[in-house]
């Protein structure tokens, strides 16, 4: 045990980590720290990193790591109203699937690969998908199975059924709720809630607490319990993961499948299910969506350091809710989103959202089907004849051509690789071919050239203690052709101005208008609430019916496609900003039927 480790023993073992004993017979025994760890005041840098190295996951963050793919169901009243963000005041007797089948979900996701699925059992709307008694806001006032449908259970059942492992999602903001603002009645609704679902629909794996909330500065205050509401999945769900304001899986901090080129699990960054997180994050200069999290700068400043692997959730649709007007992304954009996620220590959580019917669109079946040939076709042939994890190298089969990588570190050791270079024995001689910071649970490298090599090795350059990396493999991949999924409908026309609280765009002469697609500004507020109008002289103006906000545009700061239900003869459109307080910023393009 090294010297630091044994002066801060005590410390440690009173903090919030909890230590264990490595049991390797070879060599000394190393000391880890499961989750959390403390970092004493007085601790230098190196003893920090050091810490840091030795700071490992639970088993039930292990196991969710170990899943790689996992989907997301975004299904309820928004499917009916074609809205992403419901305000609540939805009649139930809208909710009316007329075909739905959670074995075809769970099958379909299941053909492709996928190893978990977690339900929006309540969304921002407040509408309940299970017969709850804290609310007639749900199915059980629905014209559904005449009131006696229950889609909680009939998704627990298709999964025993096809051996899925189930989450589920439950929006903290309820637009419907008379108690929400009452903080001390709505956590004892949301409590409630939160326990019928953990009691009375079998082994829940993920729960997931969502962080929206656009109430606005003039909106409802809820404070939220949010240590009540962990220690209620903690009772009733001890092997279950607590995601997004949780302190199991850290959101990303994007929705649009990436993740960051320099990915920690261990990060100094506290969630949001701690009081303190917000002046604390603010003290470090960090936050979700911030592009360092866990560097050696960050760590000299930290008071902590805990094991918070990422989720990149993004959705196989423009929206997240099931739109007749969209389609799914192409293949190559599919692709991109793995080698961007699950390719840099991330789990994926990709949404597929059922339609009116109730069913998986027939076009999101075919793109899953497409995904997984992919992965298949491109992963299941390592190229790597033999491999010596002590010295990091790989012997390739004979004429081997090869243009990725797979690395991979024993994280239940810890994460400790900080950059690497990769070498190919190409002509008799060494040559650099590609390079990284970060591995983790695993690193997928596409070399920007093909190669044809006998040999691989990797050079750790630098690293925090020593690092556990498993057998390099190396394989032939081949990427989809880059053509988008009936993106090129529109032409994207229009010069974008700024007019007091609204954005307008001028198509220079009377065109058919399908829509518009809005971008924020970076490092502006963006428009949330909008009215959409149109006009031929840019002086009379015609109002044209959209959904009126861009859902969780905060959070996910990228363009906004709308399609209006039928086009319009117009040469002028604009949005005018609702909010609490209007001011436009960004741009607006013309979307013009080719």
């Amino acid at each position: 045990m090294n010297r630091f480790a044994i002066k801060t023993l005590a410390l440690l073992f009173g903090s919030a980590a909890v230590a264990v004993m490595s049991q390797c017979a070879t060599a000394a025994p190393e000391q880890y720290y499961v989750k959390v760890a403390q970092l004493p005041a007085e601790a230098t840098l190196d003893e920090r990193v050091d810490i840091a190295s030795r700071t490992v996951p639970t088993a039930n963050q292990l196991a969710w790591q170990d899943l790689e793919l996992t989907a997301f169901l975004h299904f309820g009243i928004n499917t009916f109203t074609d809205r992403e963000w419901g305000d609540g005041k939805e009649d139930p007797a809208l909710f009316n699937p007329t075909e739905l089948d959670a074995e075809q979900w769970v099958k379909t996701l299941k053909d492709a690969g996928f190893k978990l699925v977690i339900l929006t059992a309540k969304h921002h709307d407040g509408f309940c998908l299970w017969p709850t008694q804290t609310t007639d806001h749900s199915v059980a006032s629905s014209p559904w199975k005449d009131g006696k449908g229950d889609v909680v259970k009939e998704l627990r059942d298709a999964c025993d059924k096809y051996g899925m492992k189930l989450g589920i999602y439950l929006s903290p903001w309820d637009r419907n709720s008379p108690k929400y603002g009452d903080s001390e009645a709505y956590n004892d609704q949301f409590v409630a809630q939160l326990t019928e679902l953990l009691t009375n629909y079998g082994k829940i794996d993920e729960v997931w607490f969502d962080g929206a909330c656009g109430e606005g500065p003039n909106g409802k205050k809820q404070e939220y319990d949010w240590n009540r509401f962990r220690q209620v999945m903690e009772q009733l769900q001890p092997e279950a993961v607590l995601a997004i304001t949780g302190d199991d899986v850290r959101w990303v901090g994007n929705e649009g499948g990436v993740g960051r080129e320099t990915e920690w699990s261990v990060t100094p960054l506290m969630p949001s299910i701690f009081p303190e997180s917000a002046s604390y994050n603010d003290s470090l200069g960090i936050n979700a969506m911030a592009k360092n999290i866990g560097d050696r700068e960050m760590l000299a400043k930290a008071k902590e350091v805990r094991w918070w692997p990422s989720e990149v959730d993004v959705s196989i649709r423009p929206g997240w809710f099931y739109h007749d007007s969209q389609q799914p992304k192409s293949l190559a954009k599919m692709a991109d989103i793995y080698l961007s996620s699950v390719g840099r220590n991330s789990v994926l959580l990709l949404n597929i959202p059922p339609d009116r019917r109730g069913l998986i669109a027939d076009a999101d079946v075919a793109r899953l089907k497409e995904f997984r040939k992919w992965v298949d076709d491109n992963f299941s042939n390592d190229l790597v004849a033999s491999a010596d994890s002590a010295t990091m190298s790989a012997a390739l089969n004979p004429q081997s051509k090869i243009n990725t990588v797979v690395l991979s570190e024993d994280i239940s050791k810890g994460q400790r690789v900080e950059k690497f270079v990769v070498e190919a024995l190409t002509d008799g001689a060494w040559k650099p071919v590609t390079e990284g910071t970060t591995i983790g649970k695993k690193r997928i490298l596409v070399m920007d050239d093909d190669i044809v090599a006998d040999s691989l090795r990797v050079n750790i350059v630098s690293t925090r203690n020593t690092p556990h990396v498993r057998p390099v493999k190396a394989y032939y991949v081949i990427m989809p052709d880059n053509l988008a999924a009936r993106e090129t409908e529109f032409d994207v026309i229009g010069k974008s101005t700024v007019d007091g609280s609204a954005l307008v765009c001028d198509a220079g002469s009377d065109t058919k208008i399908a829509g518009f697609i809005y971008s924020p500004a970076k490092d502006e507020k963006p428009i949330f609430k909008y009215v959409a109008e149109t006009s031929n002289d840019g002086a009379k103006w015609q109002r044209v019916q959209t959904v009126g906000e861009f859902g969780n545009i905060f959070n996910n700061p990228i363009p906004q496609r709308v399609v209006f239900s039928s086009p319009v003869n117009a040469r002028w459109i604009r949005i005018v900003s609702t909010d609490d307080e209007p001011k436009a910023s960004g741009k607006l393009e013309i979307l013009k039927v080719k």
